[in-house]
């Protein structure tokens, strides 16, 4: 793992060559209570890609894994995730590049085609649909189960779940409370419909926390939707149709 400075945020990042090939660069952002290795290097995905002849960068964002951790929810707003991102591009001289955000990775993602567009080649919203423009993306009580005593303290489910996944992966619990708080913004129907680079959205078909991934693809010009056939949100991250369809999305995209 590398650092840069980031506005005064260290950002870690993992950058890792082609085995063969052009090398076109990709930019991979991980979702919440993530990091890089548990959401692309354990998967398979840096490897899937690197074989395919990709450069391969995968951040972990503030407040998570080795990143710097601020514990002020006006510090995560998915702008400013946005432009950390932004800034790796150019801390690396990467003038363009394929970007693919996981959850609320792939709401980063879309902040950052919208105000960049000139930066992204082409778009991989994973694990998030209709729920970028509805609803706020992950459900409230999440923040809360972060700073509960104990998992045992969480009655809900999905924030039981997501406490347990963040013990899982070591993360900062109060950062990641501040960072739920922060990062739950939305896009308008207007706004998605500015993004005209080549958009795949691919979300489980039994996912109840991404929304409709075919809702959300209709209302962007140049996307269309890849459905992970039985897979929830934390199933469908690594699966083998998940991989097939980003590859071909990337290969055919202009």
């Amino acid at each position: 793992m590398q650092t840069f400075d980031s506005d005064g945020v260290p950002i870690a990042y993992l950058d890792v060559p082609q085995r063969e090939g052009a090398g076109e660069p990709i930019l991979l952002i991980h979702g919440f209570a993530s990091n890089h290795a548990v959401n692309w290097v354990n998967t398979s995905w840096v490897r899937s890609l690197t074989g395919a002849g990709r450069r391969v960068i995968a951040l972990d964002n503030r407040g998570h894994g080795r990143s710097g951790k601020l514990y002020e929810p006006e510090a995560y707003g998915s702008d400013l995730m946005a432009e950390d991102a932004r800034r790796l591009l150019d801390h690396l001289d990467i003038p363009r590049a394929d970007v693919m955000g996981y959850s609320m990775g792939a709401r980063i993602t879309a902040f950052l085609a919208l105000a960049h567009p000139d930066r992204v080649r082409s778009v991989v919203l994973g694990g998030l649909g209709i729920h970028l423009v509805e609803g706020r993306g992950l459900p409230a009580g999440i923040s809360e189960a972060m700073e509960a005593p104990s998992r045992d303290a969480v009655t809900d489910p999905t924030a039981r779940m997501f406490r347990v996944f963040a013990e899982s992966t070591g993360s900062d619990l109060r950062a990641l409370a501040a960072c739920m708080r922060g990062s739950r913004q939305t896009l308008s129907r207007a706004e998605v419909a500015q993004i005209e680079v080549p958009v795949l959205v691919a979300v489980g078909t039994t996912d109840t926390v991404a929304g409709s991934g075919p809702a959300l693809a209709a209302l962007i010009p140049e996307a269309k939707a890849l459905d992970i056939p039985n897979r929830d949100h934390n199933l469908a991250v690594g699966d083998k149709v998940h991989k097939a369809g980003v590859l071909e999305f990337l290969d055919a995209r202009p």
